[in-house]
């Protein structure tokens, strides 16, 4: 017979069974009866139906493959005595069917090659435009730079040009001292060259004179043309020289100048800044002038030497 402590044991840790799930009500299954019909009794919308369609056709497609002796497609084979293997005897002969391809569109056969076609086209003409475009950016930016550097170039040559020109003059100013001031033999700034015995003026620095020249010709042309009068017939030598019709025709007739005129601007400078160095001791890059034919203290000829 059971103690009172084995019946009234409140530590013990046993647990009764929970109570099993309650059954549903009427009511419930009703309405759960209400909501299967109702999902039945839908229609089903158009993108479900197309994707019932292609599982269905992945389905079908994954289990007609040859090497599937259970499909549809392996029986039919095998009743025509096919056994396994390749279909033909040459050697990319097919293994597998030819997969289908369902087309999505309206378009007829082979527009789709027709729009690959267009593209493909379409993307070469892109890139050749690109193509095209940077090698275009690329020669405007070269182009660019030779102009600014001819056109620093011709700067400087004509910064040497007005040096080269200041130093034959006063040569032959110095020269002239020497000589008897009466004598018609004197040498003149207009007449400097090298030599300082040329007709012409130096060919290094003869532009300058040319370019006054045509100065003074239009400044005497204005003059003319604001008051009405023309050059007398019996103008003397120096009227004409400051008209500029002597050296108007020297230039016609000066292909040395022409020569020298169509070099680069960098060529032109070259041999002018060689001229002041080799006459003068003079170097265009330090701009001064030294005492000996060494130079010495000079970095260079070149204006890369005296960077």
């Amino acid at each position: 017979m059971a103690t009172a402590e084995e019946e009234d044991d409140y530590m013990s840790m046993s647990f009764a069974d929970p109570d099993p799930t309650p059954a549903s009500t009427s009511l419930q299954r009703k309405q759960q009866a209400r909501k299967h019909a109702e999902l039945r009794g839908r229609p089903k919308s158009k993108a479900e139906l197309e994707a019932e369609a292609a599982a269905k056709r992945e389905s079908a497609l994954a289990a007609s493959t040859i090497s599937d002796p259970s499909s549809k497609g392996a029986r039919l084979m095998a009743k025509l005595g096919y056994k396994g293997g390749a279909l033909g005897n040459a050697e990319d002969a097919r293994t597998q069917p030819i997969q289908v391809e369902m087309k999505g569109d309206r378009g007829g056969i082979g527009a789709d090659s027709e729009k690959k076609r267009k593209v493909r086209e379409y993307m070469d003409a892109v890139q050749t435009k690109e193509k095209r475009h940077k090698v275009d950016e690329n020669e405007f930016r070269e182009r660019n730079r030779r102009e600014r550097e001819e056109k620093r170039n011709e700067g400087m040559m004509w910064g040497a040009m007005r040096i080269a020109e200041k130093f034959d003059t006063e040569a032959v100013e110095e020269e002239g001292q020497t000589n008897d001031r009466g004598s018609d033999d004197a040498a003149t700034p207009e007449t400097a060259s090298a030599g300082r015995n040329s007709t012409k003026p130096n060919l290094l620095w003869r532009a300058l004179v040319y370019n006054r020249a045509d100065k003074e010709r239009e400044r005497a042309h204005r003059s003319e043309v604001s008051q009405g009068l023309g050059a007398s017939d019996d103008e003397d030598a120096d009227d004409k020289l400051a008209l500029g019709t002597e050296i108007e025709e020297l230039e016609s007739e000066d292909v040395e100048f022409d020569q020298f005129n169509a070099l680069d601007p960098a060529e032109r400078l070259r041999q002018i800044v060689e001229y002041l160095r080799e006459t003068y001791n003079y170097c265009f890059w330090c701009k001064y002038r030294y005492t000996g034919d060494a130079m010495k203290g000079c970095p260079g000829k070149t204006e890369e030497d005296h960077d």
